[in-house]
Order: structure tokens, then sequence, then C-alpha cells
């Protein structure tokens, strides 16, 4: 899960662009000889979504293909070569020269396979990746769920989440090479004591070998360094770094950390910081501190959900305009180049799995959902263990219980409680294999409105989505105020954990105005942003507050959702401010 990088024993090749594609609903390409090349193929941009890339597969979500032609530089000889990608949504297929390398099974996480005997030196290597992407009731997230066409809210495609479900390679394809026996791992758990930073470092290698290294530490005029003793291929260090530069939302300070072997070297980012809760604050670095975001979506026009490098710096200038710190990674993990950019401009971000609106009732598919959020979780934190700028693991959102009502919990519902302790189980299990894998980070689950209460009791901070004066009281912000305000008081007196509001907003189309400020302007979201931002002011325990959502995003298609779209951003989906964007700036840039 290390991030390719290039230095002087280590080489990068980046093989995105444009590639040839086909799709192949029938599902014959595989005996049809389709890993050696297409005809009548069309060009398709990776990284890139091919729902937005030609109308014709707007709603194709059945198996395709993607070939191109690449050289291996020949002075890799003598080196593993690994084929890495970085997302293919949901189950994807590598070949090599028409031979089956390897699968994985999830998106929106990275994968690689070593390819190193099957290359053609010297001469085009022929590269294919098949993608699927069925909605199935067993897949995290699921869709397809028997029943429901006749409903009023019914959409298409059939998902069970608020989202478009976007196919394709949505990162980049990269070669690499790395020495024979190489650095596989790397693990930097950071502490403070006093005004020193402690940086424990743990590597280990491809092969459970026995040698000597070296890991070095640098940050302004401090260089710090400690050897490495390798058994059965793992080393640790302990660097102590006296009056230590920490790492903050309001000063992201890195450190480059160096770690080397005989034949191998790998760097990254460090930033020292700490994480912790205390009754119902959020300590970063021992202070408190409010989480004020944005629940978001990687999705733009015409690439998706693909890795778009202008739109990550543009989305950052945006949300520090309107004064936020942190954001939760609705409903997947983002890029990895997403997460450096945080590492960097010091946001704090809770790193959600795919498990978004678990179908808790449906319990027949209940164990394979579950083998997959574990594996999810496993992947998540191989891959983001080493960002500062993450705080807070996610294991689920908005899981949805038997009996499923949206009401209010000022009172906690035991007979729902009672009814729906498989689903507790199942969501303990998942918060107890994140805490197994990271005991540095907090863990939670972001609660639907109107769940079960008791599903909250083992995360270290209450994530709620609530929408008093949307989807219940809408038009009635008086009353919803009171509402929330019930609501909040009631799970601080039985928790007594910090509260963050994951997600609150009110759909609005742009430059829809209206006196009186009836639902979907831009007046009435503004005033609904302000009331939840009031309300949470007055209680110390709310932790903080991310808005739903940052920009308007592409959703499936239903009568709730004008176009095609979830209005509900702050921004529209070319980034124009709305009402609401100033009302935040008002609240958070002082």
């Amino acid at each position: 899960m290390l991030y390719p990088i290039q230095n002087h024993v280590r080489n990068k090749l980046d093989i995105s662009g444009i590639w040839d594609f086909k799709t192949d609903p029938d599902e014959v390409g595989e005996a049809g000889g389709w890993a050696n090349g297409l005809t009548e193929a069309r060009p398709m941009a990776v990284p890139g979504s091919w729902n937005e890339q030609y109308d014709d597969l707007f709603g194709y979500l059945d198996l395709a293909w993607y070939v191109k032609k690449v050289y291996v530089p020949s002075c890799w000889k003598g080196q593993c070569v690994f084929i890495r990608v970085g997302s293919a949504v949901y189950f994807g297929t590598v070949y090599l020269n028409g031979v089956k390398i390897g699968a994985h099974e999830g998106g929106h996480l990275p994968f690689a396979f070593e390819i190193t005997d099957k290359i053609k030196w010297g001469e085009e290597n022929i590269l294919a990746i098949s993608v699927e992407n069925v909605l199935k009731p067993s897949r995290i997230p699921s869709g397809n769920m028997p029943g429901g066409e006749m409903s009023l809210f019914a959409s298409t495609p059939k998902t069970t989440y608020d989202f478009y479900p976007f196919s394709g390679i949505h990162r980049p394809v990269v070669l690499y090479s790395v020495p024979q026996t190489y650095i596989e791992d790397v693990t930097v758990v950071t502490g403070i004591n006093g005004a020193d930073g402690r940086v424990k470092v743990t590597v280990k290698l491809s092969a459970a070998a026995a040698g000597q290294g070296s890991v070095e530490l640098k940050g302004g005029d401090a260089v710090i360094k400690a050897d490495l003793v390798f058994t059965n291929g793992v080393a640790e260090a302990t660097l102590t770094v006296p009056e230590a530069h920490l790492w903050s939302d309001k000063d992201p300070y890195l450190y480059d950390l160096t770690v080397a072997t005989e034949g191998d070297q790998y760097s990254l980012k460090v930033g020292i910081r700490t994480i912790t809760v205390d009754g119902g604050k959020i300590l970063l670095n021992g202070q408190p501190v409010k989480m004020n975001g944005f629940g978001r979506h990687e999705d733009f026009i015409a690439s998706g959900k693909g890795l778009n490098l202008p739109l990550i710096v543009k989305d950052y200038q945006l949300m520090r305009w309107t004064g936020a710190n942190s954001y939760r990674t609705s409903h997947y993990p983002y890029s990895e180049e997403e997460m450096q950019m945080a590492d960097r401009e010091g946001f704090l971000i809770i790193d959600e799995i795919p498990a978004v609106s678990l179908q808790m009732a449906d319990e027949a598919n209940s164990p394979e959902r579950l083998r997959m959020c574990l594996q999810q979780i496993e992947e998540m934190i191989a891959r983001d263990k080493n960002h500062p700028a993450v705080v807070m693991w996610c294991v689920a959102n908005e899981p949805m219980p038997k009996g499923f009502s949206v009401g209010a919990m000022s009172e906690s519902n035991l007979s729902m409680e009672e009814l729906n302790f498989p689903g507790k189980m199942f969501l303990e299990t998942e918060i107890a294999r994140a805490r197994e894998l990271d005991p540095t980070r907090l863990v939670t689950i972001v609660t639907v409105m109107g769940g079960p209460q008791n599903w909250m009791e083992k995360c270290d901070v209450i994530c709620m989505n609530r929408y008093w004066g949307w989807y219940t009281l809408g038009g009635q912000l008086d009353i919803a105020r009171q509402k929330l305000e019930e609501e909040l008081d009631q799970v601080w007196g039985r928790f007594h954990k910090p509260i963050i509001m994951t997600e609150f907003g009110a759909d609005t189309i742009p430059g829809y105005h209206g006196k009186p400020d009836v639902m979907w302007t831009e007046d009435y979201q503004a005033d609904y942003i302000r009331f939840h931002l009031e309300v949470a002011a007055r209680r110390e325990f709310v932790a903080g507050m991310q808005v739903w959502n940052f920009a308007d995003f592409a959703a499936v298609q239903s009568i709730m959702r004008v176009g095609g779209l979830n209005h509900k951003g702050i921004f529209t989906r070319i980034r124009t401010p709305k009402m609401a964007a100033h009302v935040l700036r008002e609240f958070w840039a002082r």
C-alpha cells in the first residue's frame, strides 16, 4: 500500500492517459481474447468515469475492458516490477500479454500485482484491465435490493445510496520497480512528551531477512537519525525530536522521513501530532479543536469520480475561504493525492470506508458484507495510516436498521435497539477491527436519523446525520431548531462523548430566491445553515459541524433529485458559491 515514488533505486512510470475501451455486456471478452487487444474500440480517459465521457454509457454499469500498449524500460531489468491501479470500481482484473495477473474486489482503494516474469523486454506489452460495477445486494455498497420499485423514492440506477455509482478506473495506473528485497511497508506513530516529539517507525521488508538499515528525520535545522536492525524482515526505531514542531490544522508542519536499507530507500512526509477525546472535546495535541467543514464527494463534470488534480487545488482554496478545517471522505476513501494535500494544508479528515446505507434488515447477505467491510477497513488503514491529517476512521455511514423510520431520537427507543442487536454486533466488529489495526486514532460510525441509539455506544465520537427542517419538519425551521436542541442534549446526556453533526443540509436550486424564504431557495438554505450553527455554538460538547454538502453532485435519477443532482451543495457543481457559503464564512472565518 506504500505510495509509489521515484528515487535513485526505485522507478515509477505513470501509464494513465487515453486507453482503448470496449463494453462487454455479454461477458465474452475473456474467452474472446480481448486481453490481447480490442477491435472497434473507442478512446477512454484514465483516470475517469466512463459514465461521464460518453452519453450512451451514462447508465452502463456492467463489464468493460481497457487496453493499452506499453514499454517497460529496459533499465528496470533485475528489479521487481509491479502494476498498481489506484482504484477500479467495483471489480477489476488485470492481464498482461494475454495472461491473467490478478483481480481485486472493492472500489476506491489501490491494488498492485507483480508482473516481473510476464514482461516482454525490448518490445511492446499489452496491458488489459477489465472492470465491472454491477449493483448487487451482497456488495459494499449495495444495490438492486429486492422490492421498492413502487416506492415514492425509487431511483435509477437502483442503489441504496444517494450518489451516482460511477464506474471505471478512477485513479492513476502506474508501473513501478523496486529492488529484489525491498521496503514493503512503513508504519509511523507519533507522540508528544512535553515539548519533545516521539516518532516510532516500524519497517517491514519483502523478505523475512536479517540486515541493517537506518531512519532519518529532517525538519528545519534538525536532523535525527537511528539505526535499524532487521529480524525476520522487521525493524523498529523510536526517534526523539527535541522542541518538536507539531502538526495542526493551523500550522501543518511536515518533517521528511527517509528509511534506508542496504538496497532500498523510501521517503514520506510525517506530521507529529496526537488526537484524543476528553469529555465533550476532541483534543489535537492536547488542545480542544472544532472539526468544522463538510461532507464531500469526488465528483465533477466529465471526470466523474476520476482523479482531478486542478479540482483538488480549487476545492481546498474554497474550503479555506469558508473557514473550514475538516471534512469527511463521504462515502469512500478519497485519492492518495487528496490525503497528501490535506497533510500539507492542515485539514482534519474523517476517513470512511464505502459502507454506506448498510441494509441491516437483509440478514442473508450480512456475512458477505461484513467480510467486505473488514477487508476495506484493513486496506484503508494500510493505505492512510501515516497521514497526520487522518484523525478518525469511520466504518459505516447511515446503517439502515430494521423498522426504520425518520423521526426524533429525543428518547431512546428500546424496542428498536433490541430488534437491531445483530446490527449492533456487526458494527462493533468493524469498530474493534479498526482499533486493533490502529489504536492511535479515533473510531466512529455515522448514524442515520431515527436509527438505534445504542449503535453509538462503542464510538469515540458521536457522529450524527440529521435533517431537522428538511426531510422532517420541512419549512418549519422554528420547530426544527427546538427538535435539534432536544436531540443534541439528550444524546449528550446519554453518552457524554463529543458530538459532530456530520450531515445537515437543504437542497437548493442555484439562483432561486423567495420571500418568504421557502424550501429550495438559497434564502432557505442560508437560514437553515445559520440556525444549526447557532445551536451548535451554544453547546461545548458539539465538537464539529460538517455541512452536507460541499458542492452539488451527481445522484441517481428520482423525483427527489432535480436534474439528477443532489442540490445540497454550499457551492454548485461548478463551484459557484450559494448564499449559505457566506453564512459559513461569517461563523468560521474569524
